[in-house]
């Protein structure tokens, strides 16, 4: 069996050194000569850099690394042009004069290649007369390529929003950041006839960023359905190409061959960048999965971009778990367009992969947005459990309750919860202008609630029970439902409303009707929670309620 690249971007390397290589050179040979200038989102780890690479290797008519691939049948001229190629990775830009430096030994690299001579004392310059320089700079590196080979230039950019990202809460070097793109990749436009193909990559497309402003021949194909499978993995690539690699991890887990697909599906697949919705699996996180054999949450030991930490801390109440499960819409154009000034996280949250399209609706442009997949779900709930309990470490947390269900101990399950909520911190809504105090009233109960419903949600999901919300039946919906070897929880929960209550509507609605036939105990729990304490104040058990 070949070699599994992971964590491996270079297409040269891959080639030259017995990886398995999954041929993506057909789509890239229709992008290339479909369009000019393109921008492509995806997600981290999604092989963007390797897509990069891919296109570097081909713009400088390497045909040797191109052998047996589909390239190779379709590409009948192999030129090679002059390629500048910038790769933002591998740096930590949060204060933006690292973002200057490596644009500095970029352009004297490529300064020494064209016989151009590099200013002396740059570095001493004022920040605004470095962007004049670092531009003026860029503009005689492609022109003077252009002329000294009589081809026309190549650039690719990979991972350009990382500096503008890593600066989101840092006002000052985000504009650094945006005033230096503005004036370095704004001479792409008046170098349009020096320019054989342009092609940015990042995760995120910035709206208020010139190179998609100011250069309106861009195109972003991050949605179009024909280039949807550019990065990834999909089903007919996943069975053609590593059937050995999937029956050995099936002989592993003492499983058949159909099952092991099945929970690959399962954990690592599930993603959809167009309105086609082709399924794709994760390539960092299928190829580790099949190389240990094992079933792990690979994507989130990379770690959660500090960024998106920080965005989801101050956007605890106004973040719903539960909805991210059972989907929610947002419009098209915020999908495609993100300000950093838009208090909604879920763009972002798609943008960076923790979400991806489950539907769409052509009438109202809009996109349905959910988890991708099991090991996006639980592997987020894991990492932002401490953002929704405010709680640094969970798992001593989740070690109680899930002892307290096996021995069938309500009350201490529920004094656990009392005290994660008494925690909390308290967060202000944001108000909108001109809310009257009946509307602003509201606005809090909703952040209160949404609160509540948010740590037990996260809490009862991670136990690593069976657990299940929003459960229905011909007469309503059971709000939690945790089974365990020996006992099955139904919980109901009210707000300002008594824990009688919540149990006559489980009897109500014969929630336990499913479970008539199970030899487990059901066991009934009313929980009610009062708002102006912001906790729980009142839960009754009524273990042994029949079916009927």
């Amino acid at each position: 069996m070949l070699n599994l690249p992971i964590g491996v971007q270079d297409f040269q390397k891959l080639r030259e050194t017995n990886q398995l290589y999954v041929d993506k050179t057909e789509v890239i040979y229709n992008l290339v000569h479909d369009a000019s200038s393109c921008f492509l989102s995806r997600p981290r780890r999604f092989g963007k850099s390797l897509l990069c690479s891919t296109l570097k290797a081909y713009f400088e008519g390497r045909r040797e690394l191109f052998r047996g691939l589909a390239m190779e049948r379709l590409e009948t001229e192999w030129r090679r042009r002059p390629v500048l190629y910038f790769d933002f990775n591998g740096q930590v830009y949060g204060y933006g004069l690292a973002l200057r430096v490596m644009l500095d030994l970029h352009l004297r690299d490529w300064e020494s290649a064209y016989g151009i001579e590099s200013p002396e004392g740059f570095d001493t310059l004022p920040l605004e007369n470095q962007n004049v320089s670092l531009a003026r700079r860029f503009y005689n590196v492609v022109v003077r390529a252009h002329e000294q080979t009589g081809s026309r230039v190549v650039v690719i950019v990979d991972e350009y929003d990382k500096a503008l990202l890593e600066s989101l809460d840092r006002g000052e070097a985000q504009e650094q950041s945006r005033a230096l793109f503005k004036g370095f990749f704004g001479n792409l436009k008046k170098l349009d006839t020096c320019l054989e193909f342009v092609f940015f990559t990042g995760v995120t497309r910035f709206s208020k960023v010139s190179i998609f402003s100011d250069l309106n021949q861009l195109y972003d194909i991050s949605l179009e359905p024909r280039y949807e499978t550019i990065c990834g993995i999909s089903a007919d690539e996943l069975a053609s190409n590593f059937a050995d690699r999937i029956q050995a991890m099936a002989d592993e887990n003492n499983i058949t061959y159909d099952e092991c697909v099945a929970k690959l599906k399962k954990n690592y697949d599930g993603y959809h960048f167009t309105r086609r919705m082709t399924d794709m699996y994760n390539p960092f996180s299928i190829l580790r999965a099949l190389s240990s054999r094992y079933f792990g949450r690979y994507w989130f030991e990379t770690g959660t971009p500090t960024f998106l930490v920080k965005r989801l801390a101050s956007a605890r109440s106004g973040l719903d778990f539960k909805e991210l499960t059972e989907g929610v819409s947002v419009s098209v154009g915020e999908v495609v367009d993100y300000r950093p000034d838009n208090p909604d996280i879920v763009p972002l949250l798609y943008q960076s992969g923790y979400l991806t399209i489950k539907g769409f609706d052509p009438e109202a442009q809009e996109f349905t947005l959910a988890y991708p997949n099991e090991e996006v779900k639980y592997g987020m709930l894991k990492s932002f459990a401490p953002y929704v309990t405010s709680r640094g470490d969970t798992t001593n947390l989740l070690a109680k309750i899930r002892k307290a269900l096996k021995c069938r101990d309500v009350d201490t399950m529920m004094l656990v919860l009392q005290g994660v909520y008494s925690s909390l911190p308290y967060i202000k809504p944001a108000y909108r202008e001109g809310m009257d105090d009946a509307d602003r009233q509201d606005a809090l109960n909703k952040y209160i609630e949404r609160d509540f419903q948010n740590v037990v949600y996260v809490l009862f999901l991670l136990m690593g029970q069976p657990t299940y919300s929003e459960v229905q039946n011909s007469l309503g919906r059971a709000d939690c439902i945790v089974e365990t070897d020996e006992y099955v929880y139904l919980f109901e929960f009210k707000v300002d409303s008594s824990a009688d209550e919540a149990l006559a509507q489980i009897r109500r609605h014969e929630y336990a009707a499913r479970y008539a036939a199970d030899s487990r105990e059901v066991v009934c729990v009313g929980v009610n929670f009062g708002r102006r304490k912001r906790n729980i104040t009142e839960w009754k058990v009524g273990g042994g309620l029949s079916a009927s």
